[in-house]
């Protein structure tokens, strides 16, 4: 089969791979119909290569058809139309019962003290072939894979793997009180849906980003934004201007480890990304740092006793934070990978023709799984009004 392969630091190509097997009596094979590029992917593009190996299949946001089923496999079937989240998790432990099936007990990475194993996301999360692919095999699909309708679009479901249940719950995590504010830093696809998300709950919306394109897009949408590339260095007066000088109920930061206007921590991912890959697995997990420009903000913005809710990826073990700006401003953070199956249930009554999410017409750009390498590129560089890539084998 054909799939995106990662060769090197923001290097992919697709290659002839082996075709997936069954493996274990509770695995499937899918043919992907469909499979994004996530703003995550962009972290094994770009600061993460010292964990990744030539030639791992990439991508953890794909749909497809049942094609073969494991001999343990009753709750789906050959023919089924499936979305596979991006996290892979049991259903039984203990932590999958609480639903915290990114935390599940039964495919955590003990290795490298990490949780729940991810589809094509580097030895850290199990070192699984990912979806970007015409096939894929999924593992632990006695409980993973989401059966949804064989009518209407991809692109109404396709999120279910990863932009829609991450978005939820970063609204969620927020714990924005009734028609109160939140500020959503950066515009990309989760960012994006998390505008959406919260303004569908009665929230007054503000957004943070840099790039035009992606300003535009959520000022049709109702939200109100601001443009970085103006008030980098007045930011938080700004915010404050707008929130009665107060700041807003909650902020979420939905850019994570690669935030502009982090000079010195970018230089030293991209110095720690040239050492060779067992000293810099060392670097990273022991003493890495990340790009620390939109939590910082998220902090100077969130009002006393407001809510900081966390959606972008961070790597770091030496974060320098402002505990006594924390502290004194009596701030609550959530934080961590989607429990993709924990929010299913309050989202897929909203994907109807109705579409009150805009999930139909959210991806931006639908490209040929053969051209996944332009794509990774016009993404990574925010190029072509880039925001959503859905990749069709």
């Amino acid at each position: 089969m054909r799939a995106v392969t990662w060769q090197g630091k923001r290097k992919v190509s697709v290659e002839d791979v082996p075709d997936p097997v069954i493996q274990e009596p509770n695995d499937i094979i899918i043919k992907v119909t469909s499979t994004c590029i996530c703003g995550s992917d962009l972290h094994l593009y770009e600061v993460m290569a010292p964990f990744m190996e030539k030639g791992d299949i990439m991508g953890h946001e794909p749909m497809g058809i049942v094609t073969e089923i494991g001999s343990d496999i009753t709750n789906v079937k050959v023919g089924d139309r499936v979305v596979i989240p991006f996290n892979v998790s049991c259903g039984y432990c203990a932590m999958c019962k609480q639903g915290l099936q990114s935390q599940c007990e039964t495919t955590q990475v003990t290795e490298y003290e990490r949780g729940a194993s991810l589809l094509g996301f580097s030895k850290l999360y199990g070192h699984i072939p990912g979806g970007q692919a015409e096939y894929l095999r999924v593992p632990q699909a006695q409980y993973g894979p989401i059966v949804i309708p064989h009518e209407g679009p991809d692109d109404r479901y396709v999120f279910l793997s990863d932009v829609l249940p991450t978005a939820w719950q970063g609204v969620e995590y927020a714990d924005i009180p009734e028609g109160g504010s939140v500020v959503v830093m950066g515009l990309g696809p989760v960012g994006d849906m998390a505008t959406r998300i919260a303004k569908y709950h009665g929230a007054r919306v503000i957004a943070v980003d840099l790039v035009p394109e992606r300003l535009e897009r959520a000022k049709a949408n109702g939200v109100e934004v601001i443009d970085l590339s103006e008030h980098e260095k007045d930011l938080k007066e700004v915010i404050l201007e707008m929130t009665d000088g107060r700041g807003a109920d909650a902020v979420i930061d939905a850019v994570g480890t690669e935030a502009h206007g982090s000079p010195v921590e970018k230089f030293v991912q991209d110095a720690a990304g040239l050492l060779p890959d067992a000293v810099a697995e060392n670097v990273f997990t022991k003493a890495g740092i990340d790009r620390m420009g939109a939590l910082h903000s998220a902090i100077d913005a969130v009002r006393r006793g407001g809510t900081v809710s966390i959606l972008g990826v961070y790597s770091g073990k030496a974060d320098p934070m402002p505990l006594d700006t924390m502290f004194d401003k009596q701030i609550q953070f959530r934080m961590g990978q989607a429990n993709v199956k924990r929010w299913i249930d309050d989202i897929l009554p909203l994907l109807t023709d109705e579409d009150p999410l805009g999930v139909d017409t959210f991806a931006t750009h639908h490209i040929p799984l053969e051209d996944a390498a332009h794509a990774y590129e016009i993404f990574q560089k925010k190029e072509d009004g880039a925001v959503k890539i859905i990749l069709k084998p």
